[in-house]
């Protein structure tokens, strides 16, 4: 019997006869391993999750603890998905996000992990605004995020780049790393205690794979070579994992995004950019655009260097992204609403035989 405590659980409530705990730790397509006190189980869905919009919205995901009738033979039956302590989740617009429903507006990308590991290169890609946009949905997830910038031995100095993203968010612990030499790994011990779970978050190219290779002490997944000419890369990852470090701490690895959009991100936006915020409260006019208005603290600290050009710009960037997935939020939900009142009117006029004339 395998104790399920090495890999984060904690009675969190009451199981039901005949249910057995469990964590995702892999899922592909419609079946899911799951990690019980029985070991590692193969796993499907029950048909719930598949007809009720209600639980889609709690489809499991990789980090997931969930309760499954078990079987011995055969798959498992995966019931319900356990309370999440954490998430991290992106705007999806596809179509084919978790759910498998057509307008799913939030895709899951990890639950239930301690640490956000934010990955970001430190060769020609390097962009301290896309950080800082995972950093926004990163403090929206409840984990706490840590920035890892990878590849230090591809530039003649790191610190001037590390000095940058240290000035962007003072409050977010930064290092740099090079996961073939092993420089800075020993920093991040902090973070990978047993039990502990850690999410990985980048772009593609970023060196996701390599730092887990080296925490893991062996290849278990195939590093990509980069472009020269922008020095991205493509997809690795191509399914999130969960991984078990000899540390004994987790690492959920994810494929690399292109594209973050801004799920849900207020509060994300509001504990990074505090310092933003706090001065609307001085602006003369409760009404203030920030724009030309007399008596506009932010203009004036614009103007006398204690905001940061790049970081007001930041701030705009991010609420005027927020307010695009916004838009297009209600846009999706009126129109799944007008199509659904269509098919039940027409339905309704089908049974009574059409039109007359």
């Amino acid at each position: 019997m395998m104790d399920l405590k090495t890999y984060g659980y904690t009675a969190i409530e009451k199981i039901p006869e005949g249910l057995l705990p469990g964590r995702v730790t892999d899922h592909r397509r419609e079946r899911f391993t799951v990690m019980t006190e029985r070991g590692e189980v193969s796993a499907v869905l029950k048909g719930v999750f598949y007809h009720s919009v209600e639980a889609r919205e709690d489809f499991p995901c990789v980090g997931d603890f969930v309760l499954l009738q078990f079987n011995e033979s055969g798959n498992s039956l995966i019931v319900k998905v356990l309370p999440r302590r954490s998430k991290f989740s992106r705007a999806d617009y596809s179509g084919h996000a978790v759910g498998y429903a057509k307008t799913v507006l939030e895709q899951v990308v990890a639950t239930n992990f301690q640490y956000v590991f934010i990955l970001s290169s430190l060769n020609l890609d390097f962009n301290v605004s896309r950080i800082m946009r995972y950093l926004t949905q990163a403090r929206q997830s409840g984990g706490q995020p840590v920035v890892i910038l990878t590849k230090a031995d591809l530039v003649e100095d790191y610190n001037l780049p590390l000095t940058e993203v240290t000035q962007s968010i003072p409050d977010v612990p930064v290092h740099a790393i090079c996961s073939h030499t092993g420089q800075g790994l020993n920093e991040l011990g902090t973070y990978l205690m047993p039990g502990k779970t850690v999410v990985f978050l980048g772009m593609s190219g970023v060196g996701k794979s390599s730092l887990l290779n080296a925490l893991m002490e062996k290849d278990v997944m195939k590093a990509q070579s980069i472009r020269e000419v922008d020095s991205r890369g493509r997809h690795t990852t191509t399914h999130r994992q969960l991984f078990m470090l000899p540390s004994g701490a987790m690492v959920i690895d994810t494929p690399g995004m292109r594209e973050l959009g801004l799920f849900d991100a207020e509060e994300g936006i509001r504990a990074g950019f505090a310092d933003v915020e706090n001065l609307f409260a001085q602006c003369r006019f409760t009404d203030c655009r920030h724009q030309t208005e007399p008596g506009c603290a932010v203009l004036t600290a614009l103007t006398d260097g204690s905001l940061l050009r790049e970081r007001w710009e930041h701030y705009l960037a991010q609420q005027h992204e927020k307010k695009y997935v916004h838009d297009k939020t209600g846009y999706l939900i009126d129109k799944r609403a007008r199509n659904k009142t269509s098919a039940i009117w027409s339905k309704q006029t089908k049974k009574k035989g059409g039109w007359k004339n």
